[in-house]
Formats: C-alpha cells, sequence, structure tokens
C-alpha cells in the first residue's frame, strides 16, 4: 500500500461509510500518547469533524506522564473533545482477588488493555458512537495485541497498514512527534 494522499482518502472515506451505515454520527478512541492512536485519531477527525471524535485517555498508575502529554497535544491540535478515565482502581480491584497478577507483568497488562476497552465500550454506548481501533497490521501480525483490549473495536482503519506506513501517514497528516 502506497502511502499518500490517495490513501488518506480511502480511510477517511471508510470511517465516514462505516459511520453512517451505522447510522452513527462520532467516534470514540483511546488516546494512548502514540502514533498509532494519533493517526487514527487525525483520520477520525478528517472523516467526521472535531466535535464528533472523543478521545479518552486512560491511564494507569505507572504510566507515563509523558503519554498524557503526548496524547493532549493530539486533543488540542484537533481541537476534539476529551475525557480522562483513571483505569487504576478496577484493575488494582481486580488484582487484589489474585495475589500472583502483580507478579506476573503479561498478565497485568492484559488486564489493562481490557479494563481500557470495557471504558471505551461503555463511553461508546453513553454517546452514541463507534470505538476506532488504532492497531497496526505488524502488531497484529506478531501478536502484540490483547484479546478483547487493544484488539477489539467496531472499526480499525489502520489495520491493514504496517507500523512504517503508519509513521509515513503521520508525516503526511502532519502529526505531532511522538
Amino acid at each position: 500500500i502506497s502511502v499518500n494522499r490517495d490513501l488518506v482518502k480511502v480511510l477517511v472515506d471508510f470511517i465516514k461509510l462505516e459511520t453512517s451505515r451505522f447510522g452513527i454520527k462520532g467516534i470514540v478512541i483511546g488516546l494512548s500518547g502514540g502514533i498509532d492512536s494519533a493517526v487514527a485519531a487525525y483520520l477520525a477527525q478528517k472523516a467526521l469533524g472535531s466535535k464528533n471524535v472523543l478521545g479518552v485517555l486512560m491511564p494507569y498508575k505507572t504510566s507515563s506522564p509523558d503519554s498524557i502529554k503526548d496524547a493532549m497535544r493530539v486533543v488540542k491540535d484537533l481541537k476534539i473533545p476529551s475525557k480522562i478515565i483513571n483505569v487504576t482502581a478496577a484493575v488494582d480491584a481486580l488484582a487484589e482477588n489474585d495475589p500472583d497478577i502483580e507478579k506476573n507483568k503479561v498478565r497485568k497488562g492484559n488486564i489493562i488493555a481490557r479494563m481500557r476497552m470495557i471504558c471505551l465500550f461503555d463511553q461508546s454506548n453513553e454517546h452514541k458512537a463507534l470505538v476506532l481501533g488504532t492497531g497496526n497490521k505488524t502488531e497484529i501480525l506478531l501478536g502484540y495485541t490483547t484479546l478483547y483490549g487493544d484488539s477489539a473495536s467496531a472499526i480499525n482503519p489502520i489495520g491493514d497498514l504496517y507500523k512504517t506506513q503508519v509513521w509515513q501517514l503521520a508525516k503526511l497528516l502532519k502529526c505531532p512527534k511522538q
């Protein structure tokens, strides 16, 4: 897939088509501060306008403060509404029931990813919007996603793009450096 303005049009049209097909006007997207969520947010804003894209930031107590700062740069640049939902209490409540969770970083990471997706689908219900996926093809092929976590979404416009293409698309869309 060649990364150019034609690709941007295809991805923007895909978002427009899928939302209108369901009679939905909005998108809910988890903003992590990373390049994948930034690119997906830029595409959604181009497709639906700023007021129809809700950026949801979902920090955990060990999240880097820079990730929030980077995500907020996207929110400000796109002029989209945003919401911060701290997932620490929900994740820790589950971990309290099994002390081995704290010893296993993969288990803990999967719980955090799934809790974030619970938040996104709840917000999609609240705002009558679709959850926009942010996973790229490289991560999907390497198994670097969490089933029912970051791999879950209603639509995923960048799911067929390799990470190198996402970086090229970010440059084309003038996303802030992450």
